[in-house]
């Protein structure tokens, strides 16, 4: 964590300063000495959380952002995924060494609905860090694509509904800034989830893939590589399958339990009310990914989609 940002913030908390304190690639506003929102580019905002939620549309974004947050101040949604932003995007700011700056400026109008002690925000913050011991760090969320495991080791797994949209949504091209954003979900939350995909065996941990800055082209280490046979003429792209051929059955829902598709902005903390269970069914083949199409995935997400 950013000592010297962490400082600041306190600073201008105990100073009871109103402005925008930018840092890296993200910014804090700031309403006398409490924290009003925060923006970061590897998050998605919350102006897509309060859309993506229904709380807002996109033209009550336009006008409160324009000083006439009219009736959306008064809903009942907005301070929760105020929150949720804020909190997501200081705990990628905090992580970078970056040196703040700080703007005196007018209050921003969020002020009425969220209002956070830089000391709660910074605890946190570092409250999330202390879990940071996967491969998967802050760092990684733009840099490296989410990569599914081209075999299952294990002969049962229990997945949570949004362990599922993020492992459908890992094309072995996007990051998990890119997953968060294609399904409206806080960065952070989708850290997790690949944080534990990864130790279930479902994701290939970060520091077996490489990628290629040449138009966002990927390959995979020689070691991941030498386990299947190459294709050049149509490019493999490993998927979440609705089967697993021979050695594991259909992802199952759980009976009565109803599902949430994760959407609306959920927190990672909050995401155990749906399991999907998958069992083994002839341990004596191989277990490997189904290359399917994006008929499949379209499909997968529609009936989780339907379920939340």
């Amino acid at each position: 964590m950013s000592v010297a940002l962490a400082d600041e913030l306190h600073r201008l908390g105990e100073e009871g300063s109103t402005g925008i304190l930018r840092a890296g690639d993200g910014e804090f506003h700031l309403v006398r000495g409490t924290i009003a929102s925060v923006g970061c580019e590897r998050t998605i905002g919350l102006d897509r959380l309060a859309v993506e939620a229904g709380v807002a549309t996109a033209e009550d974004w336009r006008r409160a952002g324009a000083g006439d947050p009219g009736p959306l101040l008064h809903r009942p949604q907005l301070e929760t995924l105020a929150l949720l932003s804020v909190f997501d995007a200081a705990y990628f700011l905090l992580a970078s060494d970056d040196e703040p700056e700080f703007l005196a400026t007018p209050e921003h109008w969020l002020a009425p609905v969220c209002h956070i002690a830089p000391r709660a925000l910074v605890h946190e913050c570092e409250r999330r860090s202390d879990s940071d011991d996967s491969a998967w760090s802050a760092d990684l969320v733009t840099m490296v694509p989410v990569v599914p495991a081209r075999r299952v080791k294990r002969n049962q797994l229990l997945l949570t509904g949004s362990q599922v949209e993020v492992l459908a949504a890992a094309d072995t091209r996007r990051s998990i800034a890119d997953i968060a954003r294609e399904l409206g979900r806080t960065t952070y939350g989708c850290l997790v989830a690949v944080r534990q995909l990864t130790a279930a065996g479902v994701i290939e941990p970060p520091q077996q893939v490489n990628v290629e800055n040449r138009g966002r082209h990927l390959t995979l280490a020689p070691t991941l590589a030498d386990h299947e046979p190459s294709n050049t003429s149509t490019p493999h792209v490993p998927s979440l399958p609705k089967r697993i051929p021979g050695s594991l059955g259909p992802v199952r829902s759980p009976q009565g339990t109803g599902a949430r598709s994760g959407r609306h902005a959920i927190d990672e903390e909050a995401t155990a009310s749906t399991q999907f269970r998958v069992t083994r069914s002839h341990p004596a083949q191989p277990e490997q990914w189904e290359q399917v199409d994006r008929e499949i995935l379209i499909r997968l997400r529609a009936a989780l989609e339907e379920l939340a």
